[in-house]
């Protein structure tokens, strides 16, 4: 399976230095059932509300450094913060969810928990939080450099054109040239042309 129970104490190992208290009140007072994920390719973290039979249910994925991890967790939140105070019939990630993540934000923003490069990129966020933290491609390319380095790993955008690079799976790709929001590549062997967003990361081939 690919998620895993942990102690609430273990939370403080996914989290920057001195958020525990801040972000276990929260799970504590909203009583949140947090679950710690292995990496997952079509989303960073998950809410399900509560029921008769459960607690809220929040998942995110361990494998993100602690600053993604605490804004994927913030974003989880805003949804369990609009289900409680609006239902469940708005858009969900509308303006009443928009609202709720940016009052989060801006609470976490004020104790100064975020190195200055990720918290210019967030207060540029503030006014119309994306969907999904993915979809913040000025917000990702801050992250990514608290991640742990990975040899020979880049983002398509740093591939040179006309070079190769592999993904996950062992496909060979030919970088081409930037549209508008994607950069279109090209499979070795097949041909087919692939749309690729900018940030997804990759591994440059010599």
């Amino acid at each position: 399976m690919a998620k895993k129970e942990a102690p609430i104490d273990a939370l403080s190992h996914f989290l920057p230095p001195e958020t525990y208290t801040l972000v276990h009140a929260f799970l504590h007072e909203h009583k949140v059932h947090l679950t710690i994920t292995r990496a997952r390719e079509s989303l960073l973290g998950d809410y399900r509300h509560a029921t008769h039979h459960e607690n809220h249910r929040i998942s995110v994925n361990g494998n993100l450094n602690p600053y993604a991890f605490l804004i994927t967790l913030l974003h989880e939140l805003a949804h369990l913060l609009t289900f409680q105070r609006h239902g469940p019939r708005v858009d969900a990630h509308g303006r009443e969810w928009k609202h709720e993540f940016s009052l989060l934000l801006k609470q976490f923003l004020q104790y100064k928990v975020f190195p200055e490069d990720i918290r210019m990129a967030l207060a540029k966020s503030l006014h119309n939080p994306a969907a999904t933290t993915c979809a913040e491609d000025d917000l990702m390319r801050v992250l990514r450099r608290y991640d742990p380095k990975k040899e020979g790993a880049c983002m398509v955008e740093e591939v040179p054109v006309g070079s190769k690079f592999v993904v996950k799976g062992g496909r060979v790709f030919r970088r081409g040239e930037q549209l508008r929001k994607r950069i279109r590549c090209v499979e070795e062997g097949s041909g087919a042309v692939y749309l690729f967003s900018p940030i997804y990361e990759v591994k440059l081939l010599d």
